[in-house]
């Protein structure tokens, strides 16, 4: 099958929860509604920003149908679902799902409590899984600062390639520009390449990435289109300042706990994701307060995305 390469960019959601720790699945039609008002293009539900190694089966099944029940009608909105890695039962059960509710792929990442021990390994993992929906495009899901496991994409690129005939590609979440450059040249380009930091996507854009899959375009994707408007003009100083800007924001990530930060985030524009799920750190209510004063420093307001939908705000 001919594997389409994705343009722009592609939301990686946060999952709504209640305060009790529950899904909130009633959220989801109106975030849709939000990515699609600020030009994002796709979803890349249930992966590290998703909470999806905190969910259970069920519950992952139940955001895909969430998030397919209100975009399966839009060809120009694709959802993608991260099934997993440690259980490839689960994993298969999941792709059979996603494709039954009809998303448009799904993505897989290394095993990461029995990890393989060879790029060889882990493509027959990869294999194992995909083989199931041999129509759906099938990614790779590379995050080795979380899973441990760092093999090049370029080794596992030649290791599946002839081998999975629905393998579309990887989305790489990782600094190793060399290793990603190599793969966008392999066979021509043939495989697609999603950049994941957004922190590097000006870099990511000089060699040639045209995706990128990432949290904080949940809420900045004004910032990011500003940037690659900039790039695509060959305006590079521009460019640069945005990934500034970028830049500014996500250190507050880090400074306010790490990743749950992104629903703080999401809380400023209208929509309400609650909390992470444990073992991850929430902001507490007098930090949530510095948070807003520092968002404002480095101008969160004026790149911020707009919400169509105000929902428990």
């Amino acid at each position: 099958m001919k594997m389409q390469h994705l343009s722009g960019l592609i939301a990686a959601p946060f999952t709504p929860m209640h305060s009790d720790g529950s899904l909130n699945l009633d959220i989801i039609p109106a975030y849709y509604q939000l990515l699609k008002a600020n030009g994002i293009s796709g979803a890349f539900i249930c992966g590290s920003t998703g909470e999806g190694v905190s969910m259970t089966t069920k519950e992952k099944m139940a955001v895909a149908e969430a998030w397919a029940a209100c975009s399966n009608h839009d060809d120009a909105f694709k959802v993608m679902t991260l099934l997993g890695g440690t259980s490839i039962a689960d994993c298969k059960e999941l792709a059979l799902h996603a494709r039954q509710t009809g998303l448009y792929g799904v993505s897989f990442t290394a095993p990461f409590y029995f990890e393989p021990v060879d790029v060889t390994m882990l493509a027959k993992a990869c294999i194992a899984v995909a083989e199931v929906v041999p129509d759906m495009p099938f990614y790779y899901y590379h995050i080795p600062v979380l899973t441990g496991v760092n093999f090049t994409m370029f080794s596992l690129l030649k290791e599946l390639d002839g081998k999975l005939p629905n393998f579309a590609g990887v989305k790489y979440t990782h600094e190793d520009f060399m290793d990603f450059l190599s793969c966008m040249h392999f066979r021509d380009g043939k495989y697609d390449m999603l950049w994941g930091r957004d922190e590097n996507l000006l870099p990511a854009l000089s060699i040639g990435a045209k995706a990128g899959v990432g949290s904080t375009f949940n809420y900045a994707a004004p910032l990011y289109h500003k940037l690659i408007d900039a790039f695509n003009a060959g305006d590079l100083h521009a460019a640069a300042l945005y990934q500034q800007q970028s830049i500014d924001m996500i250190r507050l990530l880090g400074k306010y706990g790490g990743i749950a930060t992104g629903k703080a985030y999401m809380k400023l524009i209208g929509i309400d994701c609650g909390e992470f799920r444990l073992p991850v750190k929430n902001m507490t209510a007098d930090d949530f307060v510095s948070f807003k004063k520092d968002t404002d420093s480095v101008g969160f307001p004026s790149f911020r995305s707009q919400s169509p939908v105000i929902t428990n705000g």
